[in-house]
């Protein structure tokens, strides 16, 4: 008996063009299952095919109900006590981020074959449906070879075999998989449409955005996998030959710079809000025409089945909207402290003078001062607001002993030393050590949070997308390619652009790999790419090499690509309690290591492949171990 599709509510897609608008889209009818030969006669049934094909696109992060995915490799703290393993253990397992979803690629190549074979729609209609189905199969071939390195390429599907486990294909090297990547983008890329106001769906801004991420990784892999022989395997199903590296850097900047020449569409740096931390923000959450930075996006829609509540589990407490989710996801200091200062200079937040003494500040933004304007964009810093409601983020008293006055909770109140009124003497967004759902770092996620009323409640929930490709990494990912290329003035042009935007308005003179591994951090972090970047530079087993930190760790080294970042910290304010002296009332800051953080994150050789499992390899004798195996 012949397969059959299910066509099924999906609201991950953004459907223009013959079938249905973008506003109409998310309301396709509900599941049903409609035969084969049905299905390919009929745009709308096929689209909805497609649909449910889109939806199940593989991601690192996830806005939907995923926001423990953002916590790991020390870029923030989970305030969730059932999460508090990510920073009590100190290394991952091997078969940790792996997928071997051949499945899903079965079934987009029986979508494939069908579309083709279909005599009902028109030839129009067919060449977009195809060329979006190779897009999506080519960009989870590129989720597989980053996980996995080498995978078998199966690219035909048979209607008789009904388990892909029982396809008995060998790996493909690790370079053939990125060679059908980039190859399978440059042959859709102008057979889909060059519109940068479609979002949900494949365009050729998306394909390219593909193509210039795929090239790069691949030749990052080439050129600083000498550095790890270790991983590697003799038949390159692991590891990329140096010798073609320049090759695909050169692919990388080609495929970039035909979307920043507005070939593929006007796409753009968002420039919606006068205020430049704002404007960063508003980048994730502006659904408008005039957001014309996102490339690609996973959407979702109020009123569905396709919403997401990364703002219930994520807004600041004294903020939230009802019961009791709040404060998740906490960003640590030492991403924080990467954002450096608008002299183009790194710097620690300024908590002590030359003799280790406390500065005290009038107020709580001050020490934030002077900073990118993405810290403000991507981080909810102490005096912050958010939805209008000033955030009330403080750890208690120091008293003119060095002595601290506090509790667990804002609801206690206590009378300070000399007085008999009860004041309370804690923030009731925290922090404090061990309380879930405040922050424990001194800080709370701004970077895809919703500003609209309604969307830190459970019933309501976000319809913010997900962005997969936007046009800052396509210049970070030019840049990078014009400087392993040797062109240094191309580079600087393209990633002076970002920081500009930013308001870092001296540009950079000077390019080295510590500022593009920099660059790329403050703007994509929370955005996936942290671990498959620190991979894909060989960098992982350095960053994070099981090394519990120091605050000395803490604030040196900033902007060192290689520095140390094991342990997430926080930064606590404090009020000084000292009636009569000058400083009285003013606050002081204090680095400060989270109770829970008892492991230090370590990246072994082994994890820049994930572990094939052993029922895989069971059923495919033909496949070959990783280097771990």
């Amino acid at each position: 008996m012949k397969t059959r599709y299910k066509a099924i509510m999906v609201a991950a897609l953004l459907a223009t063009g013959a079938c249905k608008k973008d506003s109409e889209f998310l309301d396709v009818p509900p599941k049903q299952v409609i035969p084969t030969e049905t299905l390919f006669s009929d745009p709308v049934l096929v689209l909805s095919a497609l649909a449910n094909l889109y939806s199940r696109q593989l991601d690192f992060s996830s806005l939907d109900d995923g926001w423990a995915t953002f916590v790991d490799f020390s870029e923030a703290f989970p305030s969730e006590n059932g999460s508090s393993f990510f920073v009590q253990r100190n290394g991952w397992g091997y078969g940790e981020w792996g997928n071997w979803d051949y499945t899903y690629i079965r079934e987009l190549n029986l979508f494939i074959q069908r579309a083709s074979a279909s005599t009902k729609l028109s030839d129009a209609d067919k060449s977009r449906f195809l060329a979006e189905a190779r897009f999506l199969r080519a960009n989870f071939y590129f989720e597989l070879v980053k996980r996995m390195g080498g995978v078998p390429l199966v690219t035909e599907a048979s209607e008789e075999i009904q388990d892909p486990l029982t396809l008995q294909k060998p790996r493909a090297k690790e370079s053939e998989v990125y060679d059908f990547i980039i190859s399978e983008a440059e042959a859709i890329k102008n057979v889909l449409p060059t519109n940068a106001d479609e979002k949900g769906r494949a365009t050729k801004g998306a394909a390219l955005a593909m193509e210039t991420r795929a090239a790069l990784y691949a030749g990052s892999i080439a050129k600083y996998g000498t550095t790890t022989p270790q991983v590697t395997l003799p038949g390159n199903e692991v590891g990329i030959p140096n010798t073609l590296a320049n090759g695909y850097y050169t692919k990388a900047l080609a495929a970039a710079q035909q979307i920043i020449s507005g070939s593929a569409g006007a796409y753009a740096l968002y420039q919606g809000q006068t205020d430049l931390s704002e404007n960063f923000a508003a980048i994730f959450y502006d659904k408008s025409t005039k957001n014309k930075e996102s490339i690609f996006i996973e959407d979702f829609k109020i009123g569905t089945q396709k919403k997401h509540s990364f703002t219930v589990n994520d807004q600041p407490y004294s903020s939230r909207e009802e019961g009791s989710d709040a404060g998740r996801l906490n960003p640590s200091l030492n991403l924080v402290e990467a954002f450096e200062k608008l002299d183009n200079t790194y710097a620690p937040l300024a908590t002590t003078d030359g003799s280790g003494n406390p500065i005290y500040y009038t107020d709580q933004k001050d020490i934030f001062a002077g900073r990118d304007a993405r810290l403000a964009g991507t981080v909810i810093t102490p005096g912050s607001t958010f939805k209008a409601q000033p955030l009330d983020i403080w750890a208690g008293y120091q008293l003119a002993d060095g002595s601290v006055f506090s509790s667990n909770d804002a609801s206690i109140l206590r009378a300070l030393p000399g007085t008999t009124a009860s004041v309370q003497v804690i923030g009731n967004d925290g922090p404090a050590n061990s309380k879930e759902l405040r922050t424990q770092t001194g800080f709370y996620i701004r970077k895809y949070l919703d500003p609209s009323t309604g969307s830190g409640r459970r019933g309501t929930g976000s319809d913010v997308p997900f962005i997969r490709y936007r046009y800052a990494e396509v210049l970070l990912n030019a840049c990078e390619a014009a400087f392993e290329l040797g062109n240094n003035g191309l580079a600087l042009t393209y990633i002076n652009q970002v920081r500009s935007r930013a308001g870092l308005t001296t540009p950079l003179t000077e390019l080295s790999f510590d500022r593009i591994v920099h660059e790329r951090r403050v703007e994509l972090v929370f955005e996936g790419h942290t671990l498959y970047d620190m991979k894909r530079w060989r960098l992982a087993h350095i960053v994070w090499d099981g090394t519990q930190m120091t605050v000395a760790d803490l604030k040196s080294n900033i902007g060192s690509a290689k520095k140390r970042n094991t342990q997430p910290y926080g930064l606590w304010p404090y009020k000084y309690y000292n009636p009569g002296n000058t400083n009285n009332g003013k606050w002081l800051f204090k680095e400060v290591r989270p109770s829970l953080v008892t492991g230090a994150n370590t990246f072994r050789l082994g994890n820049y492949y994930s572990q094939i499992s052993n029922d895989i390899l069971s059923a495919n004798p033909k496949l070959v171990k990783q280097p771990n195996q």
